[in-house]
């Protein structure tokens, strides 16, 4: 259904770039290319970011978890995709207090 009204609405129209789904990483790609001056149409078969971005932790973190393996490339990428949100979305990315606690060799933590 959804469909339909945009290809009705769409219809004949030329876009730079089509992307089909419409989740966080959808989302982040059109933006990214609409911000470079592509005419971008983004498509979902739902509802935007209904599907999978749905069940996230909402947590934009700073590659914290990569640490445990020692990826620190990974590390510094995820804090500079961070920073990015902050940057573009600052209404929606803030700091959260965290407190990471550790434990003895038979600590259950």
């Amino acid at each position: 259904m959804m469909m339909d009204r945009f290809i009705e609405k769409y219809n004949g129209e030329k876009f730079d770039l089509i992307i089909i789904g419409g989740g966080i990483t959808g989302a982040a790609v059109a933006y990214d290319a609409a911000s470079r001056g592509l005419s971008v149409a983004l498509v979902e078969k739902s509802d935007f970011g209904g599907g999978t971005s749905a069940a996230t932790s909402k947590l934009i973190h700073g590659g914290l978890r990569y640490l445990a393996t020692m990826e620190v490339a990974l590390v510094r990428e995820s804090l500079r995709e961070r920073k990015t949100m902050e940057n573009i979305a600052p209404n929606f990315v803030y700091p959260m207090a965290t407190m990471i606690t550790t434990g003895g060799k038979n600590s259950p933590i």
